[in-house]
């Protein structure tokens, strides 16, 4: 979840311009924490992989690119994507969503780093890694260094291309034969294991950065500019849709040769080494390392502005915020990756629900998504996602009764219908209203 804009888009012709711009929302969604996800759901999805990759584009890469559609519409920040509910309401879901982010994607690249990079070559703890780790983090965030900008330029590219190397060697080399499914419903899976990518919250918290950051010199207005993001859009997705769908079928087609209850990162890692080789791996593993880094100092920062921002631009504020964001790195970045993708269950369960809906009212046209709109639909997804929420902390038991009641719940998506059903009644209130 690392971006780098160039100050200024030099626009030769408008081809060239679009390509820029998509290349860099691109690396906006491109995390190289991600990149431990789809290999292990193409192990577990088998023959259904396919079906994995269709539920896994709506929340990791359609719902993402969304959220840049609708800040070319907001043309304003965070905050504005909740105000039409209330101003408390858009205060807490900032807080939150920083929160989360410091609390979960951050740490979680220290733990990527430690299992990729470091672990295999040293035997050493995993908090000595998250605390230099974050010490660095630290020093990088408050020092504001061009440096973690230079890298990210630099890296996107590289690993794509060493990716796009290990999907094209699976496609050709002997394999094994495709597994069955371990999903019973490996679309839904497909959809839930996208909000682990947390790109959906990658949209919403620096998207705003992504339109200020452009220079559109030859777009002044409002179509223009959006017209160049939504095929901008369109290019992001597609590259998104290549690397996450290539590695989900390169995971489905090594299946066979994975130890059996592999983590993530040895997936990713036995994935690697099978098409690359050792030294590839390894090249492999020192680039997601240093992509982790320039994700945790972006997000780091990211939330440190956003309190000095509330604080008066207080410099005092952002130092205090990047170290309390530092030290919850350390403590949680220690454990194993698959432990914080566990933790990060119950969060994303409630928070992503809320996400997505007001991603997508400030995505669609503006008659369609009146004040009263977003307080009800936003007040039925919180509601209906409650049990969904609950079914990661309580006993699953304890909730059979409401479950079966409410459709879709016992797949952890009880919110949806209830959204959908709400937003469609109040358009038609207000219409027959207007009539």
């Amino acid at each position: 979840m690392y971006i780098s804009i160039p100050k200024k888009i030099i626009t030769m012709n408008k081809t060239k311009e679009i390509w820029i711009a998509g290349f860099a929302l691109f690396s906006l969604f491109f995390g190289a924490g991600n990149l431990i996800l789809p290999p292990t759901l193409g192990l577990k999805a088998g023959v259904d992989w396919w079906i994995v990759v269709l539920g896994f584009i709506i929340t990791a890469i359609a719902i993402p690119i969304l959220a840049i559609f609708a800040h070319a519409k907001l043309q304003g920040t965070l905050y504005d994507f909740g105000k039409k509910v209330s101003p408390v309401f858009s205060t807490v879901f900032c807080f939150l969503i920083y929160t989360i982010a410091v609390a979960i994607p951050s740490p979680r690249t220290a733990a990527v780093t430690h299992e990729m990079a470091v672990q295999p070559f040293f035997d050493t703890p995993p908090i000595l890694t998250s605390i230099v780790y974050f010490v660095l983090v630290f020093l990088f965030a408050v020092n504001r260094t061009r440096i973690i900008s230079l890298i990210g330029t630099f890296l996107t590219p590289i690993i794509v291309l060493i990716l796009l190397v290990i999907i094209g060697v699976s496609l050709f080399v002997p394999h094994g034969v495709l597994g069955a499914s371990n999903f019973e419903n490996p679309f839904i899976d497909g959809v839930l294991e996208g909000y682990q990518t947390f790109d959906a919250i990658a949209g919403v918290v620096v998207g705003a950065v992504i339109i200020i950051s452009l220079d559109y010199s030859s777009h002044t207005t409002f179509e223009a500019k959006r017209t160049l993001i939504r095929k901008a859009g369109f290019i992001a997705g597609m590259g998104l849709l290549c690397i996450y769908g290539g590695l989900i079928l390169s995971g489905a087609l090594f299946s066979s040769t994975f130890a059996e209850n592999a983590t993530r990162i040895e997936v990713l890692s036995s994935l690697s080494a099978q098409t690359l080789g050792n030294l590839g791996t390894t090249f492999l593993s020192v680039l997601v390392a240093l992509a982790c880094f320039t994700t945790a100092v972006g997000i780091v920062t990211g939330t440190a502005d956003y309190v000095k921002g509330i604080c008066n631009n207080s410099k005092k504020a952002y130092v205090i915020t990047a170290a309390i964001a530092a030290v919850i790195g350390v403590i949680v970045g220690s454990y194993q990756v698959d432990f914080i993708i566990t933790l990060a269950v119950p969060a994303l369960m409630f928070l992503y629900p809320i996400t997505i809906v007001l991603i997508l009212l400030n995505a669609i046209p503006n008659k369609y998504a009146s004040k009263l709109v977003f307080r009800t639909v936003v007040l039925a997804t919180f509601i209906f996602s409650i049990t969904d929420f609950l079914g990661f902390i309580v006993p699953r038991e304890n909730l059979v009764g409401i479950k079966s009641v409410i459709p879709l719940a016992e797949d952890s998506l009880g919110w949806v219908l209830p959204a959908l059903l709400v937003f469609v009644l109040v358009n038609l209130f207000q219409k027959n209203r207007t009539e």
